[in-house]
């Protein structure tokens, strides 16, 4: 969940009451961004190292990494990430640094402030494409000390073999006994590159993504389920998957609920693309565990990608 979003609607003080789980009946484990990029990213007016400052609906807010800290620890999710600054990937060096500095001292104020005893808090490691400022985040990070960090500043516009580089880079910076969290990260061939890097934690909105613009993600790849070839195909959108949408429902008819833009052909295609990834990271885990992984991805890679 963004705690951004949820504490404009329906408030950290109504969470606060009844915690995130109750709230959406999920007994899992929850993970709250800040929301820092999003206040960045489409809301921002100013950001000072006080915090940023941002508008919605004629209505200014500031939100401090105080702010953002004690947001997370009344929504009650079990791990809470710190406010980070974000910068573009085409920002220069310079600015990069300056971004830097100001993302340890947030992430310094956070941790102090955070006092949800129940509740995990990792810190995010920032730094662009540099691999000297990285390596200079996780030190501050680390002396700091937190239950997780999270690799954020990538997926963000950057060239894939860029993205992967700097991940090569800093991940290894980060201990072996603290998860190591990839923000942003979601397509199949993706997560699994980056599990042999040594990520063990992914969020993504490309499965529902994915799912509102048309398209699949199956074993044999992504497909887009609007093509007419599918109008009067009357098999499961995958064949070896057991999700509740292709057990109970045909290609032919999802292709019919997005012509006739049913909000249930998205629904349809959420679950059967959330049900994928979670059942590939379940047989990733299960490979890691048995000694595997390498087979596994070399089998997964050459059926999806084809």
């Amino acid at each position: 969940s963004n705690a951004l979003h949820l504490y404009l609607n329906p408030g950290a003080n109504v969470l606060e009451n009844i915690g995130i789980h109750r709230f959406m009946n999920w007994n899992k484990t929850v993970f709250t961004d800040s929301g820092g990029f999003q206040i960045i990213r489409d809301f921002n007016l100013k950001v000072t190292n006080k915090g940023p400052m941002f508008k919605i609906n004629k209505t200014n807010h500031f939100f401090t990494p105080e702010k953002c800290t004690q947001t997370q620890n009344q929504i009650g999710s079990d791990v809470a990430m710190v406010l980070d600054d974000c910068p573009s990937y085409e920002s220069s060096y310079e600015t990069v640094a300056h971004s830097l500095k100001r993302t340890i001292e947030w992430a310094n104020r956070c941790k102090n402030t955070h006092k949800n005893t129940k509740q995990l808090i990792f810190g995010i490691i920032q730094g662009g494409v540099f691999p000297d400022l990285r390596k200079t985040c996780v030190e501050e990070l680390l002396k700091i000390g937190f239950d997780g960090y999270a690799v954020g500043g990538l997926t963000i516009g950057e060239p894939k073999e860029e993205m992967f580089r700097t991940l090569n880079y800093t991940i290894p910076l980060i201990p072996k006994n603290k998860p190591r969290y990839m923000m942003g990260l979601g397509s199949p061939g993706d997560i699994l590159e980056s599990i042999s890097l040594g990520v063990d934690v992914f969020d993504s909105a490309f499965p529902t993504r994915n799912a509102r613009h048309r398209t699949a993600i199956t074993t044999n790849g992504n497909f887009e389920i609007t093509k007419k070839k599918y109008a009067d195909d009357f098999s499961p959108v995958d064949e070896k998957c057991i999700c509740c949408t292709c057990k109970n429902y045909t290609k032919a008819y999802i292709h019919h609920l997005f012509k006739e833009k049913e909000l249930l052909g998205m629904r349809l295609l959420s679950i059967h693309n959330l049900f994928f990834i979670l059942n590939m990271m379940r047989n990733a885990r299960k490979a890691i565990r048995n000694n595997e992984f390498d087979e596994f991805k070399k089998d997964f890679m050459e059926k999806y990608y084809g």
